[in-house]
């Protein structure tokens, strides 16, 4: 899973990625970062089954360079480090301005600034595209769907207000249009703001189905770098339930519609992410794809079930709660799952 951040200059984008990765304003200069994915299941079945490794789902973070002011679309390098992120973080300041309608105003006119980088890029690819296909065959359906997405592209409308059905998605996915991608809003508030609503930010973001999380980017930083036992303490004489990590992790699998299911073991405990919807073969494979061609079934206990049965597989199904579930059964968040196949 990547995620990348943007934002105009100045916007915090980068004393963020500093307190997500917990790399310190001391520590060498860096533009990628591993998180691990909080999850507490995950700790819980280490203390229980004592693994020689535990493996936590991860989110790679990437601090992608600032975008310009003045309706300048980002540069080649930057439209492909996005184009690789599964996800994008826009990143805009509501430290500046009078009152609160004053630093709401500017988030928002920041966001839109960033929109409009996001559509010029996507622009300028949809019109390439147009005049090649006056060159090459095509099917009427490929050329009726980019000129579509030129139509709304060119009217300053980034994709992901645009209604297409499944198939003109699919043909679009092939583009990796930079409005198309899911994203999050950050508004890098004031440290005594990181709770606080930008309403017309959230209006704006709300258009587009953009999640708008509000922090104060120098005071995570400074949790961050605090020792984990101090954190707790010092979160709430902030005020603040949790770190802005846990926060924004969440809430990019909420957005990306993701969860995580569980294998265990005396050799790994291991969490492993897919999308929501998927079945219990194709997360198999996930594992290796050996347990997806040659999927007999999976031995399921919901990870609640496990702790209700005494923390044990044994448990679990002595209270009938180790399931036996065949491919197309539906994975659900916190499933500890064995898989048997054969090839």
């Amino acid at each position: 899973m990547k995620v990348g951040l943007i934002g105009l200059p100045f916007s915090g984008k980068t004393t963020l990625f500093r307190a997500l990765t917990g790399f310190g304003a001391d520590a060498p200069a860096a533009d990628v970062g591993v998180v691990k994915v909080p999850d507490a299941r995950v700790a819980h079945l280490t203390e229980i089954f004592k693994p020689k490794k535990t493996t936590f789902a991860e989110i790679t973070f990437s601090d992608l360079l600032a975008a310009s002011h003045g309706g300048k679309a980002f540069d080649a390098q930057v439209i492909a480090a996005m184009k690789a992120m599964d996800a994008l973080v826009i990143v805009v300041d509501g430290r500046e301005g009078e009152d609160d309608a004053a630093r709401d105003d500017r988030a928002r006119r920041a966001l839109d600034d960033m929109i409009v980088e996001l559509v010029l890029s996507d622009l300028a690819i949809a019109e390439k595209r147009v005049e090649r296909l006056k060159k090459e065959k095509t099917t009427e359906a490929d050329r009726r769907v980019i000129e579509k997405a030129l139509a709304t592209l060119s009217e300053e409308k980034p994709l992901r207000g645009e209604a297409f059905d499944r198939d003109e998605l699919r043909a679009l996915s092939g583009y990796q249009f930079l409005t198309q991608k899911p994203t999050l809003v950050v508004v890098n508030t004031r440290e005594g703001d990181p709770g606080k609503a930008f309403p017309r930010t959230e209006e704006s973001a709300g258009k587009l189905s953009m999640p708008v999380i509000p922090l104060c980017a120098a005071l995570e930083q400074e949790i961050s770098t605090l020792p984990p036992e101090e954190r707790g303490d010092f979160l709430k004489e902030m005020g603040l339930a949790e770190a802005a990590q846990d926060r924004l992790v969440r809430a990019v699998y909420e957005h990306l519609n993701l969860i995580s299911f569980l294998t265990v073991g005396e050799d790994e405990v291991r969490a492993w992410t897919i999308t929501r919807g998927t079945t219990a073969q194709k997360a198999g494979g996930k594992v290796h794809s050996d347990i997806e061609r040659g999927f007999i079934r999976a031995e399921v206990a919901a990870y609640d079930d496990f702790v209700a049965g005494g923390s044990s597989m044994a448990g679990a199904k002595k209270a009938g709660r180790l399931r036996l579930e065949g491919k197309e059964y539906v994975i659900q968040d916190g499933d500890i799952a064995h898989f048997r196949f054969n090839v």
